[in-house]
Formats: structure tokens, C-alpha cells, sequence
């Protein structure tokens, strides 16, 4: 992969210099993150925690109804934004750290803690290195509440002019199956659309020795379950790598009734954005022609979540050089797609950028996954974390 030729040296120095100054306070801040999440559009303290970070050091800080945080440095020139998400997720913390979470139930199981503290840590570099006259335009820090609901909180950055200007966006996301002082990178499409889709069955009931007399709902509900990604797949182009994964079904609650409702419920997830367009009316009309033949009437709620984050070709680059600056040439890994949804697609629909997966596994470590309560981070990425940030807004600038 090529790098932008135009790299600046002297601020690269500059900005390691001004992380590593601020390295124990990043490491606290994410400990105290980690210790008060805070589940979506509730990020009321962390928030807080932003705004008191960066207050005072040249940012023109503005904070959003509902949690989150714009913030502005320099006036003149092109805009680079940098985005991290705030929230947390509804699972129990597992870990024994002494900076475990404090309210039951939430964690921040997803590494946005991470992200929090890295963004903060590149403000404070960058503050400095406007102040010493190597900052070549503006930056935009995006500190976005709500990334894990559907259909995401970069929406009301993106309302709140979060984007107004911007030339390129950049973010990073916790990958604990790399190890830390590594960040994955690809060109393309690197996470997946993310729908919600729950139908909802009703039909004439009755006992199960007379399936005639009825509609049978519980045996159109597992035609709805087994045809639909079946056929789905030959509706849309096999390329956009759709899939249909149902998590909750229910129906009946005796083994010789057949109930009157029932429901399944789960997420549609595809690659491609023209396929996501389409993926809607699509799946109501196989719904509809599935459970025809039994009778039953559907209510089916589709809710559109995110679109894929798709990388472009010179903001990988950008971001390659960046990492290349902190970690060396053999820092940018490959990285594969993945399925998951993230609302950093949302900024990429508007403009151009890049999102890098910042691997945070202690070098012969285990490997953890996302969204699991026992997820442990290394620390050394958190300081990595906003180096790369730093140097990419600044590459971005400069090339």
C-alpha cells in the first residue's frame, strides 16, 4: 500500500512526544470510563468527562442535547474530523479490574472507553501542535453518543453539523483479535449493513390433532425461519454477502397447541450498499409470498440500521501512513470484513475517510471477543490509539 509522499516529519515527532507526555492521564481517563459506562443516548458523564479534557487547551468545545461533544481547532484551511463513540452496552462486567465497572448490567464490552480516552489524547497533541504552528488546516473531534442502537448516533452528529466542511473522517475500533502496536486496515467495504427484522405471525389456532381446522401459525413460522435467507440469497446479488441470522423466536407456550401468534425476530446484514437499499421491500415481498399458502396474516417490522463502512482508496492510505509514522512499516496489517455494524458508514455516506481496527490483545495474550463482559484491553492501546489519530488528521492535512 502506498503512503501520501508529502508526510510531515516534523509534527510526527511533535505528536509522539506530546501522547507519551500525556500518557498516565489517557490511562486513567480510560480507567475511569470503564469504571461509569453509560448505556446510549445517556452519556451524560462521559460527556462531561470530554468537555473537562479538552476545556482550556484551544478547542472551541460544543456539546449536543442527548450526550456527545463537537470540537474545533483552527481557522483556516481544509477540515480533517476524528470520531470516537461514547456508549456502552447493557451486558454485566465480568473482568476483576480494579476499575471494573460500577453499574450493574453495563460495560463497556466494546472498547468505546478506548476510543473515548485515544480521541481525547489526540486533542490534547494536536492542541500543541497548533500551538506551535504545524497545524496545516482545522481539525473536528466527533465524540458520538449512541453508536450501539440502531439507527445510530452519527445521525444527530451529522444534524448537528458535525460534518459541515469536512474533507476526510477517520476513527479507529478496539480489534482484540490483533495484538496491541498492530491496526488492521482494507480498502472497500469493512463492516456490514446492520437491519432489524421481526415478523409477527397471527392466524386461527387450535389443538394439534386437527392441524386441518387451523392455519397451523407455528408451521408457517418456521417456513418464514428456514426460507426466507434461503431464497433471500438468490433475490440479491450472492457479492454483497447477505445474510439473515433470526435470535429470538416464540410461539405457543403447550406442546399440543397451535397458537394464534407467534414471532421471530433478528438482523439482516449485507456488504454492499446497493443491496441494502433493495433489501427491504424485497424480504416483505417473500415474506408475504412464503406464508401465503397457510392462511396466516404478517405484521412485519423492518428497521433500517446502518449502511456498511466502506473505506476509499486515498483515506486508507492516509491512514497507513499515519500508522506507518507511529508504529513503523509493519504496523498496517491486512484485515478482513466482517458482518457487525458500526455507524461510522453513516459519516462515510457523506464524505470520504477511513476506519482502522486498533488491535488491543496483550502480545501472547488471550484473545477476547467484542460485546463479551470479560473483555480486556491492553493499555498500551489507548496511547497508540492516539498517535495514529493524531498523525492522520495531520498526513490528511498535509498531502
Amino acid at each position: 500500500m502506498s503512503v501520501p509522499s508529502h508526510h510531515p516529519r516534523d509534527a510526527a515527532g511533535v505528536i509522539a512526544e506530546l501522547v507519551d507526555k500525556h500518557c498516565d492521564q489517557l490511562v486513567e481517563l480510560r480507567r475511569d470510563l470503564h469504571a461509569h459506562p453509560e448505556l446510549s443516548w445517556s452519556e451524560d458523564r462521559t460527556t462531561a468527562q470530554v468537555v473537562a479534557h479538552l476545556e482550556g487547551t484551544g478547542w472551541e468545545v460544543r456539546t449536543l442535547d442527548g450526550g456527545g461533544v463537537i470540537a474545533d481547532l483552527g481557522t483556516d484551511g481544509d477540515v480533517v474530523a476524528l470520531r470516537a463513540d461514547l456508549d456502552a452496552l447493557p451486558v454485566d462486567d465480568l473482568t476483576t479490574d480494579p476499575w471494573c465497572s460500577t453499574v450493574p448490567g453495563v460495560a463497556h464490552a466494546c472498547g468505546h472507553d478506548v476510543h473515548t480516552a485515544a480521541l481525547v489524547g489526540a486533542g490534547l497533541a494536536l492542541s500543541e501542535v497548533a500551538a506551535r504552528g504545524l497545524l496545516p488546516g482545522r481539525v473536528r473531534l466527533l465524540f458520538q453518543p449512541a453508536e450501539e442502537v440502531m439507527p445510530g448516533g452519527a445521525l444527530r452528529v451529522m444534524e448537528a453539523g458535525g460534518l459541515a466542511e469536512v474533507e476526510q473522517i477517520f476513527g479507529l475500533h478496539c480489534d482484540p483479535t490483533l495484538d496491541v502496536g498492530q491496526v488492521g486496515l482494507r480498502v472497500g467495504p469493512l463492516t456490514g449493513a446492520a437491519d432489524a427484522l421481526a415478523v409477527r405471525l397471527s392466524g386461527k389456532g387450535g389443538h394439534t390433532s386437527r392441524p386441518h381446522l387451523t392455519e397451523d401459525l407455528t408451521f408457517a413460522l418456521g417456513k418464514v425461519i428456514t426460507e426466507l435467507p434461503a431464497i433471500l440469497s438468490r433475490r440479491l446479488d450472492p457479492r454483497a454477502g447477505v445474510s439473515v441470522v433470526w435470535g429470538r423466536v416464540r410461539a405457543g407456550s403447550a406442546h399440543n397447541v397451535i397458537p394464534g401468534t407467534g414471532e421471530v425476530a433478528g438482523t439482516v446484514r449485507m456488504l454492499d450498499a446497493v443491496a441494502w437499499a433493495d433489501a427491504e421491500h424485497i424480504i416483505r415481498t417473500l415474506v408475504g409470498n412464503i406464508i401465503a399458502p397457510y392462511g396466516v396474516t404478517a405484521d412485519i417490522t423492518y428497521q433500517r440500521g446502518v449502511p456498511p463502512v466502506v473505506n476509499g482508496p486515498h483515506s486508507t492510505q492516509v491512514l497507513a501512513a499515519a500508522v506507518e509514522s507511529v508504529l513503523g512499516q509493519h504496523g498496517h496489517v491486512s484485515t478482513t470484513q466482517s458482518l457487525g455494524g458500526e455507524d461510522f458508514g453513516w459519516y462515510l455516506d457523506r464524505v470520504p475517510g477511513a476506519m482502522g481496527r486498533l488491535g488491543t490483545r496483550t502480545p501472547g495474550g488471550p484473545t477476547f471477543d467484542l460485546h463479551q463482559g470479560n473483555l480486556r484491553i491492553d493499555e498500551g492501546a489507548t496511547v497508540i490509539g492516539a498517535q495514529v489519530l493524531a498523525e492522520a488528521a495531520v498526513t490528511a492535512l498535509s498531502a
